[in-house]
């Protein structure tokens, strides 16, 4: 039976669609897997092949024959040790609002505006210099992302840059949400900007329709820059143009969904 492991859990027609924070290694080989008869992978395979990319599929099997399942944890080195304190004690340390403890929240920025520890700053880690002069001193400074395994690594770097305390949530947020603790949503500290992802025009509700017909164009001109690039592998004009329509009609579909008022 041919397995592979470490395999996105996205769809497998959707990868090339997704925010750049998530795109694969530049002309890494790319291995698709289907859940279902393999049509989503053998498609997405087959422009990939004509973007010059090497790209294989895994032939479909039984349900019962998988042998993982859930999120594939990738491989990390260690990080510096670090104290780590529960989400219980870090509760009592923001309850007793005394200034003392600052939380630091190194998730991507999706993640923060969905959910945080209330309070918490939004901070970029290699951004971490220029987000402390954005919040306020502290003695204690406790660090978070989803798990806190990022959280541990850029211990290291805030401790280059302050006398105070520094630890760490055992557990990350995930944590902090499975002891039942509140958590607030929206763009409530940000001590840097946003900048750790592209968003694209016709994401979120408060984007003009302007915007998106520009968007829209943009896609549409790929087909002229194509047909002036030797380099794209498509064997085609045609399958350049039907390439491109696609997916602006996927970025349309999308757009009108996250309109207000939209089904």
């Amino acid at each position: 039976m041919a397995t592979c492991r470490g395999l996105s859990t996205h769809r497998a027609d959707s990868w090339y669609r997704r925010p750049t924070t998530a795109r694969p290694c530049a002309r890494a080989r790319i291995v698709l897997a289907d859940d279902d008869d393999g049509v989503r992978a053998d498609m997405s395979a087959s422009w990939l092949a004509q973007m010059g990319w090497d790209v294989s599929v895994v032939e479909p099997v039984d349900a019962s024959l998988r042998s993982e399942a859930g999120v594939p944890r990738a491989p990390a080195p260690d990080a510096a040790p670090v104290e780590a304190v529960s989400p219980t004690t870090l509760a009592g340390w923001l309850e007793a609002q005394d200034g003392q403890t600052v939380v630091l929240d190194f998730t991507a920025s999706a993640n923060y505006v969905k959910r945080h520890i209330p309070g918490a700053w939004f901070v970029i880690r290699a951004q971490l210099a220029q987000a402390l002069q954005s919040i306020p001193a502290a003695r204690r400074y406790v660090l978070t992302c989803g798990t806190s395994q990022l959280a541990r690594f850029a211990a290291a770097d805030l401790r280059a840059l302050t006398q105070a305390e520094i630890c760490v949530l055992d557990g990350g947020t995930l944590a902090w949400l499975a002891a039942g603790l509140p958590v607030e949503s929206g763009e409530t500290h940000l001590a840097v900007p946003r900048t750790d992802r592209y968003r694209r025009p016709y994401e979120g509700t408060d984007n003009a329709a302007a915007a998106m017909q520009a968007y829209l164009d943009w896609e549409f001109g790929l087909i002229a820059q194509l047909d002036r690039d030797g380099t794209h592998f498509f064997t085609s004009s045609d399958a350049a143009s039907a390439f491109v329509t696609s997916r602006c009609m996927v970025a349309r579909a999308r757009w009108r969904s996250a309109r207000p008022g939209s089904r």
